[in-house]
C-alpha cells in the first residue's frame, strides 16, 4: 500500500514539476504586475495555487474521459502541447533583454481599455503556469491509472502529489520579488534566459514523444508497415 502510494506520488510529481516550472513561471509573474504590493502578491499567490490545483486535479481524474469524448488520442495531445510549450519557451528566449517599458505600456493599454482585471486565471494560472504541456501530461497520467478503476490510493496519490506542486508554485510567486533584488536586473535576464531554455527544451520533447507515439502507431498499422506489392 505505503510502496505504491509512494510510487505513484513520485511519477506524478517528477512528471509535471518540470513542465508547470513553478520558478520559471514566479519570476514571468513579476513581468506582468510589477508593480503589485506585497499583500496582491500573497493573494496573488495563494489564488494562482489553488486554480492550478483545480486545473491539474481536472486533468488527472477527468481529461481522458474528455479527450475520448471528442476523439482526441494522447499522441496527438501531445503534438500540440509540445508545439505549444516549445512555442512559449523560444517567444521567451527571442524577447528583447529591455521590456520593461514594453510591459508597463500593455499594462497600462489593459487598464485603460478593460479596467483592471483579475490576472489570476488568465494568464498567470492558465497558460503561464499550467499551461496545455502541463495539461497534456496530466491528462496522459490520468490514462495510466489502475486498468481496474482509481482507488482510494490512487485519489490520495494525486491529492498528496499535487499539494506538493501546488505548494512550490504558492513559495515561488510568494517570495520571487525577494529573489529577483537578490539576483539583480542582469541575474535576472540570465535565470530567465535559462528557465526559457528549458521550457523549449522541454516543449521539444513532448513534441518529439508525441511524434515516435504515431510513427509507431503507423508502422503498426496492417498493410503500412508492409506494403503488399
Amino acid at each position: 500500500m505505503w510502496e505504491e502510494l509512494t510510487k505513484t506520488v513520485l511519477l506524478i510529481v517528477a512528471s509535471l514539476f518540470p513542465i508547470v516550472n513553478p520558478p520559471a513561471s514566479a519570476f514571468m509573474a513579476i513581468s506582468i504586475v510589477p508593480h503589485a504590493t506585497d499583500a496582491e502578491r500573497a493573494d496573488m499567490a495563494r489564488r494562482v495555487a489553488v486554480n492550478s490545483f483545480a486545473l491539474l486535479l481536472a486533468s488527472l481524474l477527468v481529461g481522458a474521459y474528455v479527450l475520448g469524448f471528442f476523439g482526441i488520442s494522447i499522441p496527438v495531445l501531445r503534438v500540440a502541447g509540445g508545439l505549444v510549450v516549445a512555442m512559449a519557451g523560444w517567444r521567451l528566449l527571442d524577447a528583447p533583454d529591455d521590456v520593461e517599458e514594453e510591459q508597463d505600456n500593455e499594462a497600462a493599454a489593459v487598464d485603460h481599455h478593460h479596467g483592471r482585471r483579475d490576472p489570476t486565471f488568465y494568464p498567470l494560472t492558465l497558460p503561464l503556469t499550467v499551461g496545455p504541456g502541463s495539461i497534456a501530461v496530466a491528462i496522459a497520467l490520468g490514462t495510466g491509472s489502475p486498468r481496474q478503476g482509481p482507488t482510494i490510493i490512487h485519489f490520495a496519490a494525486v491529492f498528496i502529489a499535487l499539494v506538493i506542486i501546488t505548494a512550490s508554485i504558492y513559495l515561488c510567486m510568494r517570495y520571487a520579488e525577494r529573489i529577483e533584488r537578490g539576483l539583480g536586473t542582469a541575474g535576472t535576464q540570465v535565470v530567465m534566459r535559462l528557465f526559457a531554455f528549458f521550457i523549449f527544451c522541454i516543449g521539444l520533447q513532448i513534441l518529439w514523444l508525441g511524434v515516435s507515439e504515431l510513427i509507431g502507431l503507423v508502422s503498426a498499422a496492417p498493410g503500412l508497415a508492409h506494403p503488399s506489392s
